[in-house]
């Protein structure tokens, strides 16, 4: 019975406007007492059951919620004949309740758009060779599937056969629809807008990078930041305050209207919603946006930030280091290539897949025994040679010796902004090549925009060299530049700053910084939505977007500016309320209520705001694509 009068709520407010329009209708319209009274006595009995029901619900589990105030009132309301007074504190506490619905829905409308544009199907290859639509569920791992123009990707896969267009907005947040060929990586959720694919399998379900992005922003959305929970503790014991208030009131007054006028007016509800629904409402924006925020306790630390350090590679630069410059040292070239490259085919770092692009096809030789040092290189033995691949910190620890000319060449390198990749074999140094990336377009104007924002420090750590850090220190206008950095020496200088008393955000690429993205009070993770990035940083820049930083933190401003707007909002119509009630003789129970209510509706509607939250001087992302490519092109032609 419970859950049929809970469930028919809508239907039983709209009855009770009804019967409260009636009755006054047949007082001033008929003059007729006897239809006032007894459509507003039914009004108040209909209205208060969903009321009451919540109350008691509330009372097993040792809670005094706002519901019980309001029943009791409307019961003394009763009690006193007071009607007109019963009739529409219920009709607007549950209108009230039926409106905060609506509006909270449309704060939650990120999570609703992502999960409509979930896959539903997909199309399975059989085992006679034939394509048949199965539920998404029943897709697993290494399965053929084929994906065709107009419809959405089911899975995480690779392309086996096939090219066209995807629109990759529900992962990356940019609609530019992106070329996809053989051996290509896909997401699920993406659409592709033509051509016609076959994919495997690689991930699938709640795996996907999609599934991950909707669990995270679901789980981001209920998560409760530090004042959340205060407000918390706070309403547990305020709301029986109230209550013992309006008892104290009625004992020394004998005035049960005053009594129970106390109780509607100390309902604490914008206060209750004021801080969660901003926190939903800034989470959501940046959904849409691709800038993944984990939870409000990052809103909140993320709004205070005044150090970024950024890692440089793959960060402010492109990440896709070319060789720019290379000297030999000695004979037997193609030799010495060889051993590099069979080294350096066996590591994942850019610098490495820079060395082997420009080596191109070369033989390749066995390597054993490799050594790898952090943050320095690789040693092996290839073909009964001892290989040392490295930067010259490694040199200098397997005491290779640099003579002049090799150090001139160091020094000329370093000063030109190459990163520096040594090759010794057999205790002789052969081969320097000076590796070069790319500044990311924008970005000199993305780390203006957060220093308006109040960004005292922007520093960059690497491993790089000095003279590379400098350069692009210089060029960026950053505070500090540090090279030579080991990961261990990026996480101790967070920690000093850190100490000095400063909140400390750190960018990287999600997977070498680990350490330091967790160390940072807010670690953010520049990634096409891998899984590192998503498990590892607080706040995830989808598509390796820079430009999305500055959204990010200005959104996390205006969201803890929002959270204290509405706190104020609240405390400050309780204030009024109280005060009316004790210096005015206008206030009674109906415009208490009223304006409760209404306090509650201001409070959605003011964290609603940042649904459509763009940063004042911020361009479009399709001007910033625009501009970007410009810069690119300027770049190239340059080169």
């Amino acid at each position: 019975m419970q859950g049929y009068i809970l469930g028919k709520k809508n239907q039983i407010t709209l009855i009770s406007a009804i019967l409260i329009v009636l009755g006054f209708f047949g007082r001033f319209g008929l003059d007729n007492m006897f239809i006032f009274n007894w459509s507003l006595i039914i009004a108040s009995i209909l209205g208060i059951a969903p009321i009451a029901i919540q109350a008691y619900q509330a009372l097993k589990v040792k809670v005094v919620s706002i519901d019980v105030l309001v029943t009791i009132a409307v019961i003394g309301a009763l009690l006193i004949q007071n009607y007109e007074e019963s009739a529409i504190v219920t009709f607007l506490f549950l209108f009230g309740a039926y409106l905060e619905q609506r509006t909270l829905n449309k704060t939650r409308s990120a999570i609703k758009e992502l999960t409509e544009i979930a896959p539903e199907s997909a199309l399975i290859q059989m085992e006679n060779g034939d394509f048949e639509e199965v539920d998404v569920d029943d897709v697993d791992e290494d399965d053929i599937l084929l994906v065709k123009t107009g419809a959405k990707v089911p899975v995480d896969g690779t392309v086996l056969t096939g090219e066209g267009h995807l629109n990759e907005a529900s992962i990356t947040g940019e609609s530019v629809p992106v070329s996809k060929t053989k051996d290509s990586e896909l997401f699920a959720g993406t659409i592709l807008e033509n051509g016609t694919l076959q994919i495997r399998a690689d991930r699938v379900g709640e795996d996907t990078t999609f599934g991950r992005i909707i669990e995270l922003v679901e789980e981001a959305q209920d998560s409760k930041s530090e004042a959340e929970r205060f407000i918390d503790r706070f309403s547990k014991y305020y709301t029986p305050a109230v209550l013992i208030l309006g008892a104290i009131v009625w004992l020394f007054t004998q005035n049960v209207e005053l009594a129970i006028t106390i109780l509607v007016l100390g309902c604490p509800g914008a206060l209750v919603i004021g801080v969660p629904v901003s926190n939903v409402s800034g989470i959501g924006n940046g959904a849409r946006n691709g800038v993944l925020l984990k939870g409000s306790e990052v809103i909140t630390d993320f709004s205070k930030v005044d150090t970024i350090i950024f890692d440089k590679t793959g960060t402010l630069t492109v990440g896709n280091p070319e060789v720019a410059e290379k000297e030999f040292y000695g004979h037997n070239t193609e030799q010495i290539l060889g051993y590099l490259a069979s080294v350096e085919r066996e590591s994942e770092h850019p610098l490495a897949k820079a060395v082997l692009e420009d080596i191109g096809e070369t033989t390749f030789s066995t390597v054993e025994e490799t050594e790898v040092v952090k943050g320095e290189g690789v040693a092996a033995n290839v073909d009964g040679h001892r290989v040392v691949v490295g930067n010259v910190a490694l040199m200098e620890r397997e005491n290779i010796l640099l003579n002049k000319k090799a150090r001139q060449d160091i020094e000329r390198f370093e000063q030109n902004g190459d990163s520096l990749v040594l090759t010794a074999v057999d205790g002789e140094l052969k081969a320097l090549m000076g590796i070069r990336d790319q500044i990311r377009p924008g970005v000199k104007q993305d780390l203006q925009r957060l220093k308006k924002l109040g960004v005292k420090n922007l520093v960059v750590l690497s491993g790089d060299n000095q003279g590379t850090v400098d350069l692009v220190a210089r060029e960026l206008a950053l505070t500090e530049a540090h090279g030579h950095m080991l990961p261990e020496g990026k996480s101790a200088y967070i920690e000093e700053m850190q100490a000095k008393g400063q909140i400390v955000a750190f960018v990287g690429d999600g997977v070498n910084d680990s350490p330091s993205l967790t160390l940072a009070d807010i670690g953010i993770a520049m990634g096409s939505g891998t899984d590192v990035a998503i498990e590892t940083s607080d706040v995830v820049l989808m598509n390796s977007d820079f430009s999305r930083l500055p959204h990010a933190l200005g959104l996390t401003k205006a969201t803890a500016r929002n959270m204290k707007q509405n706190i104020t909002i609240a405390v400050g119509v309780v204030f009024v309320l109280f005060a009316s009630l004790l210096f005015s003789q206008w206030m009674n129970m109906s415009i208490g209520m009223l304006v409760h209510e209404a306090s509650i509706l201001v409070v959605i509607f003011n964290a609603m705001r940042l649904l459509r939250y763009r940063l004042k001087d911020s361009m479009s992302h399709k001007d910033i694509k625009t501009q970007k490519n410009a810069e690119t092109a300027n770049a190239d032609k340059a080169a």
